[in-house]
């Protein structure tokens, strides 16, 4: 979501169209944003970590226990919410945190705006009915997420559906890592996995699928990613469990751990095909995306959002089943053995997503918003 505040204040610093607070935690990185120099574009950090930022933030959860989210997510709205009532705003755009209308209600004049990338507002939500009403508009980042939401009130007329986007150049223009490098031949089938390594991304499925390949030593997999966002995983049970699975396969399959997300396109750049065999919801699959805009063709799953991205000209879809991992080998080899059709899939990918570009998605950001000129 931080990514995509960024391509939106990126526009409006160009457009000039309207007047944008963000308020976000702080963090010493901050002063080096591109974007802290506009006159159109202002920015409002909330300390959340110095040592009494901490204490004030351990006294509030003391002190209020029953916020809709964790104390310490409630201690920064707080702090926002004094900044808030001192100013006039006509829009108030809450990114993926619904429940904060709970408090602004009646504090602000200003109309309220969701933007979910995530299935954070359905029936079944805690104040589902409340939370609904609260919004002006509510923009979901598929149509998947746009159905949950509907749940509340199947006549809705507040939701809108707005794809995310990306910075298609550097993933068009990328010089591809060396495959020596990673340790795979040039005549190797390279395989890309980008993502949390998490059981719902199927990660654990696509390492088994691999090993029902163990007679196609020139299939390789690249494995991208943490955990989470950075982290080294030593201790991680589940990741220990994933590469202690792929050492059945030798050098087959190359753990990178995380990589910066400017480095990607150089990474994806070297592989031949992706694979997102995510087995969750998946709210959007902004991996997906990456992956058409180097080019790739694209193994992945019928899952959420996923097959509002893809079509079938440039992905083969499989189906979650009880031989997931069985089907997922074919078309695995289905992609290695038809070069040709590889080719074909990913000129699609590449033109598929231009639909995706960070442009694109800004102006149709705004636009649902209602206050584009």
């Amino acid at each position: 979501m931080e990514t995509l505040i960024d391509y939106c204040l990126e526009y409006n610093n160009t457009s000039k169209q309207h007047d944008i607070t963000v308020f976000s935690v702080y963090h010493p990185l901050v002063k080096q944003t591109q974007h802290l120099v506009s006159d159109v574009n202002h920015y409002h950090y909330i300390d959340v970590t110095s040592l009494w930022a901490k204490v004030k933030k351990r006294i509030h959860g003391l002190t209020h226990r029953h916020t809709y989210y964790h104390y310490t997510i409630d201690y920064f709205l707080q702090q926002t919410l004094k900044e808030i009532e001192r100013r006039s705003y006509d829009v108030i755009i809450l990114e993926n945190r619904p429940g904060f209308a709970l408090d602004l209600q009646g504090r602000t004049k200003a109309k309220l705006v969701y933007h979910l990338g995530n299935d954070f507002l359905n029936k079944d939500t805690p104040h589902a009915v409340e939370l609904y009403e609260s919004a002006w508009r509510i923009i979901t980042t598929s149509d998947y997420i746009r159905q949950c939401v509907m749940s509340c009130n199947p006549a809705d007329a507040k939701c809108i559906t707005v794809y995310n986007g990306i910075d298609l150049k550097p993933y068009q223009t990328a010089t591809p890592i060396s495959r020596e490098s990673l340790g795979f031949a040039e005549d190797d089938f390279v395989l890309a996995f980008s993502g949390r390594l998490t059981p719902e991304k199927g990660i654990m499925e696509l390492i088994e699928a691999m090993l029902l390949l163990h007679d196609k030593p020139n299939i390789k997999l690249l494995v991208m990613g943490s955990s989470f966002y950075g982290n080294a995983d030593k201790n991680n049970p589940f990741i220990h469990e994933l590469k202690t699975r792929a050492k059945q396969l030798d050098n087959r399959i190359k753990f990178t751990g995380y990589i910066k997300h400017e480095l990607m396109p150089s990474y994806l750049a070297a592989a031949d095909a992706a694979v997102i065999p995510s087995t969750w919801q998946e709210p959007f699959g902004l991996t997906v995306v990456e992956a058409m805009a180097a080019g790739l063709p694209i193994i992945t799953t019928d899952r959420g959002g996923i097959p509002e991205i893809v079509s079938k000209e440039n992905a083969i879809m499989i189906p979650l089943c009880s031989d997931f991992c069985g089907i997922l080998a074919k078309a695995i080899l289905s992609a290695y053995i038809n070069k040709a059709g590889r080719l074909y899939m990913g000129q699609a990918s590449r033109s598929l997503a231009k639909k995706f570009s960070k442009e694109i998605y800004a102006e149709q950001y705004f636009r649902a918003i209602g206050i584009i000129r």
